[in-house]
């Protein structure tokens, strides 16, 4: 049986957002905190990727380095 993932704790925040955004949404029936959560969660995945190739920036121009060189490693025995 599958279990249900239990319900995020949520915060109440307050912020500031454009009247004209706020409009639209109500106009479009769009959940407001959710859209802005999804957005928030989306900003947070896209600086922790930007976090990441910076961390890692030597290595991926290391093994980039190998391949350009080298070629795959198996690629013999790929079927395409």
């Amino acid at each position: 049986m599958l279990q249900s993932k239990p319900k995020p704790q949520r915060k109440f925040a307050t912020i500031s957002i454009s009247f004209q955004l706020l409009e639209d949404a109500k106009l479009l029936g769009i959940d407001i905190s959710r859209a802005a959560e999804t957005g928030i969660a989306e900003a947070i995945a896209a600086k922790k990727t930007l976090q990441w190739q910076a961390e890692n920036r030597k290595v991926i121009a290391s093994s980039n380095d190998y391949i350009s060189r080298n070629g795959l490693p198996l690629a013999k025995y790929r079927p395409f």
